[in-house]
Order: C-alpha cells, then structure tokens, then sequence
C-alpha cells in the first residue's frame, strides 16, 4: 500500500476513474448524489487548490473539520489530506475551519483565521446565506483549478490514518473492489467510511439517517456487493 492518503486515493480511481466511487443518500430529504473517481478528484484538487494557493497554507498546517459524513466532507478530507494539512475534530486553534451551515454554534469554540461554511445542500447548491465571518465553500471552491500535485511523500498524520484505515478494514471485512453499503450513522467516522474502503479500492454508497425498509432495494439497485456490519 503506498505510504501517503493522496496516492492511496490516486490509487483507488486509477483502474477506473469513471466508475461511480462514492455514492451518497439522505433518507430524510430523498438526496442522491453520485460521484465518479474523476468529479471527486476534481473537488479533491479544487479543495487543495484553495487551500495552498489562496489561503497559502503549508504541510503540517492545522485544519478543523465540523462536518457529518457526506460526499463533500469526503472532498474537504481528501483536499486537506492533498495539501498535506493535519485535520482535527476537536475544538482548538487552526489555521482553516469548515463547517456545517447547522453547527455554527459549535464552531464558535474554533479559533480559525480562514472560515468556510458547508450547506451539504442537493447539488451542491450553494448558501442563501452566508454566516457572518465565513465564505461559503462551494462558491469559493469552484474558482480553483481542477488539478492538484502534492507534495512527495506522507503527510505528518498519513501513517497513523492508514494504519487504523487498514485495521479497520481488516476489522469490517472490506474486500478489495468490493461496492459497500455504509450507514452514516452506525459509522460516523471517515476513517470508517472513506479511508478504509480507500484502502481496498472499494466504492462507497454512503446513506444518512438510513431507512432499513430501503435497504434491500439500495444493495439491488447500487449492486452493492458488502454492508458494513
């Protein structure tokens, strides 16, 4: 396996990078949204973009991250990852935060130089409004080039994700290739639900607040070949 998140990535779509890699649902508001390799790396880059040559952050850099599992956390993990940066999930003082537009109050116990709210609407449609003291991520994102090169070798936390990435999917039973069903809610930590099936080359259908009448009919329909336990 290689020895940096980056390449694990670069990895996973290179076989394929038109094939449907993550797939995301909501069964409380009916959202859908399907990701191929190629549109994830191209919102993996715009994000990396954003943050070395606008923010100018550099490797070993602190980001927060407030945000619930969704096909664009995947993006904002993955840019920050990219770039090199050291995401954490706890309140503290770092150079970067993003946010969900509903946990603005939370985010008040950052303290960040550079704030970015995520609405995580359908489509990726952007804020109606933007909080005060934030940009609105999708808007600012978009601006960015499509390509990233990072920088040679691991990021400063890439060996202690990739480790736990690869134990957990040894844990969960994640098969190399394999299409997998993954309830938000049950696995709320990307590590669980990104990282690891990453590590297998596996494609992600991602499902929050998870109706188990409709579970069935989604392994049917996304040909999901494993669900995580």
């Amino acid at each position: 396996m290689a020895d940096n998140i980056a390449r694990v990535f670069a990895d996973a779509i290179a076989t394929d990078p038109t094939r449907p890699l993550l797939t995301w649902y909501d069964d409380a508001s009916g959202d859908r949204t399907e990701l191929s390799g190629a549109t994830l790396a191209n919102w993996v880059a715009k994000t990396a973009n954003l943050l070395v040559d606008e923010v100018g952050l550099a490797a070993g850099t602190p980001a927060g991250v407030l945000l619930p599992p969704h096909w664009q956390t995947a993006a904002v993990l993955l840019g920050c990852w990219s770039a090199k940066l050291i995401v954490v999930d706890t309140p503290g003082d770092v150079d970067v935060l993003f946010a969900a537009a509903d946990q603005l109050d939370e985010a008040q116990s950052w303290s960040a130089d550079e704030r970015y709210a995520l609405g995580l609407a359908p489509l990726a449609a952007p804020l109606r409004q933007v909080p005060p003291g934030f940009a609105d991520y999708v808007v600012e994102v978009r601006r960015h080039g499509d390509h990233f090169t990072p920088q040679p070798g691991p990021g400063p936390a890439d060996a202690r994700l990739l480790t736990r990435a690869e134990a957990r999917a040894a844990e969960l039973g994640i098969e190399p290739g394999a299409r997998v069903l993954v309830d938000a809610g049950r696995h709320p930590d990307p590590v669980d639900w990104l990282l690891a099936p990453l590590t297998r080359a596996a494609t992600v259908v991602l499902c929050a607040n998870l109706d188990p009448s409709r579970v069935a009919s989604r392994q049917a329909t996304e040909k999901v070949t494993q669900t995580l336990p």
